[in-house]
């Protein structure tokens, strides 16, 4: 326990989003879309016109940002940026991809999922031998 990372207690977590129009358009319509002071959001809209590279730097900004505390992402655009979902290992800010209107949810893609099962095949081994 002493190794876990602390979990921010205070009221200022936010949710990132990165995302088609209508996904994004639906949560900042519910109230999870935030602008700092310095004219910041917590979302990037991806459409046709979104390089890789913006996906990457909005990921890179989320996960590291003090202020968040879950980045929902849709499964199709953590497709584009596969390695850099799958490489992190951080538990806040929590990353989970969710599917989008153009694009059903894959369950064989998504990461948290495939570490799921990892980890009870691996207990399951584990049980076995005893």
């Amino acid at each position: 326990m002493a190794n876990r990372a602390p979990v921010r207690t205070n009221n200022s977590a936010l949710i990132a989003m990165i995302a088609d129009e209508d996904t994004i358009t639906g949560f900042l319509l519910a109230g999870v879309g935030n602008v700092d002071l310095r004219r910041k959001t917590n979302y990037l809209i991806v459409d046709s016109k979104t390089t890789v590279k913006q996906i990457e730097d909005a990921f890179k900004d989320f996960t590291t940002r003090e202020d968040i505390a879950i980045v929902l992402i849709s499964q199709y655009v953590a497709n584009m940026v596969r390695f850099l979902v799958d490489s992190y290992n951080k538990p806040i800010p929590a990353i989970l991809e969710i599917p989008s209107k153009d694009h059903p949810y894959d369950p064989a893609h998504d990461s948290v999922l495939s570490r799921v099962k990892y980890l009870f095949s691996t207990e399951s081994v584990a049980s076995d031998r005893r």
